[in-house]
């Protein structure tokens, strides 16, 4: 119960800080998950992702209340802008970091992050979704990241 509340806190708070943005030109620009959720559904707008990092890392030993970032880095491959829409974790200990802008042909960007392993003894997996306008997902609709760690 603890958690659901938690969750839904984070994603009111969350939720609370979107605006609009100017672009170079001063018009108002739709923020990155609109654009991103677009693109999404159309199929001229993908793209590909090449990850750097590992798609499963290993955090090692940790003590228990101690937290971690985590980073995987990604190039995108493809031809088209790539649309970071949307990032979550599979629960409260892990939060995720969007990046917010679109991420050109051939540059490189980086999803981060935290995991607080308080309420974790022993061995734990944990999941990382990124949705985005990929054509070479890994999980269906997403690209599944995660991680594992040793909590003492």
């Amino acid at each position: 119960m603890k958690y659901t509340f938690l969750f839904i806190l984070t994603a009111a708070v969350l939720s609370c800080n979107v605006t609009d943005k100017k672009d170079a030109s001063g018009q108002a620009a739709s923020t990155v998950a609109a654009d991103g959720k677009a693109a999404l559904s159309d199929s001229a707008s993908t793209t590909t992702i090449t990850w750097l990092d590992p798609e499963v890392q290993n955090l090692g030993a940790m003590k228990k209340g101690q937290v971690a970032e985590i980073s995987w880095k990604f190039k995108n491959t493809g031809d088209k802008p790539l649309y970071i829409a949307n990032v979550t974790a599979g629960c409260g200990c892990t939060t995720p970091d969007v990046p917010r802008e679109p991420i050109a042909p051939g540059a490189e960007s980086v999803i981060k992050a935290k995991f607080n392993s308080e309420n974790f003894s022993g061995h734990v997996t944990k999941e990382v979704y990124v949705m985005a306008n990929n054509s070479n997902r890994n999980n269906g609709t997403n690209n599944k990241l995660s991680f594992t760690a040793d909590i003492k």
